[in-house]
C-alpha cells in the first residue's frame, strides 16, 4: 500500500534567524539530483495547520519559478516563533503510467515536493517530532511500485529512483549542516525494509 514519505532534519541550537539559510540550502540541493532549480510556490502558516495562511505566493514552474534564496527571503520577512514556512519545488522521478496491462509504461514525471521550516512554537512544538525542516516527498510508490510486476526495465527505474532519493537526502544533510535526519512514512514502516522485501534482497 502506498504511503507518504518524509525526511526530517534537526540542527543543534538552531536560532529562528538561521532558518532561512537552512531552507535555502535544502531547496538548493534539488537541482543536482533530478529536481528543478527554482521554487514553485511558498505558503506561511501561523500557529497551526488549522489556521489560514498569512502569506501565499505561486511563481510557477520552470523559468517562472523563484530562486530559492529569493523565495525564502520573501516568505521569511514575517518571522515568528509560531509560524511554519512551506515551499514547493519540482522533483522528477520515474513513475508507472497507469493504463491497461498491455499499455502500462514508465515515464519520467515531475512531482511537487514540500519543504517546510518550523518555528519552535508552531503547532505546540511540532519540530521536536517532525524536524526543524521537513521534506514531504509525496507517495512512496515510485520507490516500490508494490502493485506492479517489476520486469527488468521497471526494476531499473525503481533502482534509479531510490538512488536519486539517497543522493538527495545525503546532499541535503551535508549542505544544510543537519546533525540528525530521519526518513520515515506515515504508516511507520521502514522504506529500506519494504524495498529489500520488494526486490528480494536479504536484510
Amino acid at each position: 500500500m502506498a504511503d507518504t514519505l518524509y525526511l526530517s532534519l534537526w540542527y543543534p541550537n538552531l536560532r529562528l534567524a538561521a532558518l532561512a539559510d537552512k531552507l535555502t540550502a535544502v531547496l538548493g540541493a534539488f537541482a543536482a539530483f533530478g529536481g528543478e532549480p527554482r521554487v514553485y510556490a511558498a505558503t506561511v502558516w501561523p500557529v497551526s495547520w488549522s489556521e489560514s495562511p498569512v502569506y501565499q505566493q505561486v511563481w510557477g514552474r520552470g523559468e517562472r519559478g523563484a530562486d530559492p534564496k529569493y523565495a525564502v527571503e520573501e516568505a521569511l520577512e514575517i518571522l515568528h516563533d509560531d509560524y511554519a514556512y512551506e515551499f514547493q519545488i519540482g522533483w522528477n522521478l520515474w513513475e508507472l503510467e497507469q493504463g491497461g496491462i498491455l499499455d502500462a509504461r514508465w515515464v519520467r514525471e515531475p512531482r511537487l515536493v514540500k519543504v517546510t521550516g518550523f518555528g519552535p512554537l508552531f503547532d505546540e512544538g511540532t519540530y521536536e517530532a517532525d524536524g526543524h525542516i521537513r521534506v514531504e516527498f509525496g507517495s512512496d510508490a515510485p520507490f516500490l511500485e508494490e502493485d506492479a510486476e517489476l520486469e527488468e526495465v521497471g526494476a531499473r527505474h525503481v533502482e534509479e529512483n531510490v538512488l536519486q532519493l539517497v543522493q538527495l537526502t545525503k546532499a541535503i544533510e551535508k549542505g544544510s549542516g543537519a546533525t540528525a535526519r530521519l526518513l520515515w512514512s506515515e504508516l511507520g514502516e521502514s522504506l529500506a525494509q519494504r524495498l529489500a522485501a520488494r526486490l528480494g534482497v536479504a536484510n
